[in-house]
């Protein structure tokens, strides 16, 4: 991706259909910025050393932990901080930009037929 160039969030996101497949729109030093498209739940999982970010660009989303359950809309964000059991729930197709350091697995410390060892960039 050139540097210092718009990136079209909408256009990135037409780009590609598959569900809970991240991809990475740019890097900020070693935080990965990615795009994932959501749909039905996820399964649950913790980052033994990575905070995340998720921020709803379109549709809504179900932050499950297991101890409460928080509801975002488009415009909203919540940051899950390391270590914390979580599982993120779309009842629709839901749209979101994720910022987490590079490297970070979208399946934590699980590893099952939905993790994506190796992120593309679009």
């Amino acid at each position: 991706m050139p540097d210092h160039e718009p990136i079209d969030l909408a256009g990135k996101l037409a780009s590609f259909d598959e569900h809970w497949t991240p991809k990475r729109i740019a890097r900020v030093n070693d935080t990965d910025v990615k795009l994932a498209k959501l749909s039905g739940e996820f399964v649950w999982h913790r980052h033994e050393a990575e905070d995340e970010l998720f921020i709803v660009l379109e549709g809504r989303l179900l932050m499950q932990f297991r101890d409460r359950e928080v509801w975002l809309g488009p415009g909203q964000a919540i940051l899950v901080p390391r270590g914390v059991e979580h599982r993120p729930v779309a009842p629709e197709e839901t749209h979101v930009m994720l910022i987490e350091p590079a490297g970070t697995l979208n399946t934590g410390n699980l590893r099952n037929e939905r993790t994506v060892d190796e992120v593309e960039s679009i």
